[in-house]
């Protein structure tokens, strides 16, 4: 007898033996039990995760000789037909190569006559969606209203390509992918069965490369069985145990230790380390592609585990591995981890589409080795105003100035000039300046420039501290801004404009200058432009 592989070896025969799928086959036993099995439904989802096997189940249910029933007995005559593949009253159809409109015509004639000793007469049609659309429009009736005695289950990878008009005709089941630890713990009690010791990291790398197929998986595990230590004997069951790292050479992947140290060595910023994992990667001949992707993912993972909430449901990964990710991210900001993964995605399409991806790889790791771990913004606006209080420590510790207003009262022949100390000249410059601004507000930058010198009973003062073309700008509104001068002062000023740039101007401009230079050149303010890739607009000495 030739060898039966271990995907059809250990077929599930009921509900319960279906792995990772119980949103589904939890609804199809309530549904038998109760009487209330539609007659046509659409089992869709990736490959690989039990939809032609769930849809032969439930056939069985169906027409078992007991039922229907939500658990198949496998023992009577229609069960053991359907499971060896021999049924006359189920027929399994390849969509794909039974997609004209002639051979579903054919099909139509056939579901008039009754099953031969079953109670229904199945038709389960394999990646439906390969039917022409001819074809489809020939079973929108039949799918409908069938006979009585007919049932339609349907399996697909692509629902999308299926029209809305046979998906609204049918009660739809969406299979998921299977959990990588789902898998790995299936794939334990096989070894058992077939008596060969597999370590269990090695069945965790299968569950993985499967990316959540069952089939796949077994087809793997069947692929390391062979190189076992054992033999294989005339009974078809394995003997011996398997080594991790023939594992590794059989599948041709990349351990996730090698993915681990590559991690380590960039948070680390071991230049060196980088260098030799990534030549051993590619020594052992692994696809560098492949292990840029594996290494998006782990960066992903430590992201998700370090904010610690719905970890084991946003990481599929085992337990174990999820401890080593937690220990790894344990003195490692999250920030600084988005910080890598944007470097890696930005750098994704160098690596996909370069002549040289090992070159371009080694670049880009030694590059995220390299930037600055980001800084917590809260933190960087605290050491922003401590440098801020160091460089003008004058203004820190200095009172408010008071600057004596003056101003001419005349009183009937006499005039008379007093001065008062208690006008705040500055406050009212300011909100003068408020009023200038909110109605011309291109005055805004040469009004910056301007010192509020002095107001007397018919004029005010102004000294302009900036170019002639400040001095040009304020002169052209010069009415207007004497308009607002009436209205704040209830007077009418004339406005005086003096150009004057005095030594102590002199000392106070070189001072900002200096100022702005020590900021534009401190370390603090240039790593602040390189995490937020930003640029310096205008600094301003406040």
């Amino acid at each position: 007898m030739s060898y039966i592989v271990l995907a059809r070896k250990y077929r599930p025969q009921v509900f319960e033996e279906i792995i990772g799928q119980e949103h589904v086959t939890r609804t199809l036993v309530n549904s038998i039990t109760a009487g209330r099995v539609a007659h046509a439904i659409l089992f869709s989802g990736p490959r690989g995760t039990g939809k032609t096997t769930v849809a032969r189940i439930l056939a069985k249910a169906m027409n078992c000789l007991e039922g229907p029933a939500a658990t198949p007995c496998n023992k009577c005559r229609s069960c053991k037909e359907i499971t060896g593949g021999s049924a006359a009253d189920v027929f399994e159809i390849d969509g794909a190569s039974n997609n004209s409109v002639d051979q579903v015509r054919d099909l139509r004639e056939n579901i008039r006559y009754m099953p031969q000793h079953s109670r229904y007469r199945i038709y389960i049609i394999d990646e439906v969606h390969m039917l022409s659309l001819a074809a489809f429009n020939a079973l929108l009736k039949t799918i409908e209203e069938p006979p009585a005695h007919v049932l339609f289950f349907f399996a697909t990878t692509e629902p999308q390509k299926i029209p809305v008009t046979i998906l609204s005709r049918c009660q739809r089941h969406d299979l998921k992918r299977i959990g990588i630890e789902s898998i790995a713990k299936h794939m334990v009690g096989l070894c058992l069965r077939e008596n060969i010791s597999v370590p269990e990291e090695s069945l965790e790398l299968i569950a993985r490369e499967s990316e959540g197929c069952m089939r796949d998986a077994l087809s793997l595990l069947d692929q390391v069985i062979s190189c076992s230590d054992g033999s294989v004997g005339g009974s078809g069951s394995a003997g011996g145990s398997v080594n991790h790292e023939h594992v590794i050479d059989i599948l041709g992947v990349v351990d996730r230790e090698v993915i681990f140290n590559i991690t380590s060595a960039v948070i680390h910023k071991d230049i060196h380390k980088i260098l030799e994992v990534l030549d051993d990667v590619y020594g052992r001949g692994h696809d560098l592609k492949k292990f840029y992707a594996d290494l998006i993912e782990h960066i992903r993972n430590l992201i998700v585990v370090k904010t610690g909430k719905s970890v084991s449901k946003l990481v599929d990964v085992p337990a174990r591995e999820i401890d080593l990710m937690t220990e790894q991210a344990k003195d490692i900001s999250g920030t600084y981890l988005s910080q890598i993964l944007d470097i890696l995605f930005k750098e994704e399409p160098v690596i996909r589409f370069s002549a040289n991806p090992r070159v371009a790889m080694e670049m880009t790791c030694i590059k995220m080795a390299q930037i600055k771990p980001v800084l917590p913004i809260e933190m960087l606006i605290e050491k922003l105003d401590t440098f801020k209080k160091k460089t003008d420590p004058e203004k820190e510790h200095s009172p408010p100035a008071v600057t004596t207003a003056t101003y001419v009262e005349k009183s009937q022949d006499n005039i008379v000039e007093k001065s008062s100390d208690n006008i705040d000249s500055k406050a009212t410059w300011k909100n003068l300046k408020e009023k200038i601004c909110k109605k011309f507000p291109s005055l805004a930058a040469p009004l910056s420039k301007i010192r509020f010198t002095q107001v007397t009973e018919q004029a005010a003062l102004f000294e302009v501290m900036g170019t002639g073309f400040d001095v040009k700008m304020i002169d052209r509104k010069k009415n207007d801004i004497e308009m607002i001068l009436k209205d704040f002062f209830k007077r009418d000023i004339m406005l005086e404009i003096k150009s004057n740039i005095n030594d102590d101007s002199r000392k106070e401009i070189n001072r900002a200058s200096r100022l702005k230079e020590e900021a534009m050149n401190h370390s603090l303010v240039a790593d602040a432009v390189e995490i937020f890739d930003g640029r310096i607009v205008d600094i301003k000495i406040l």
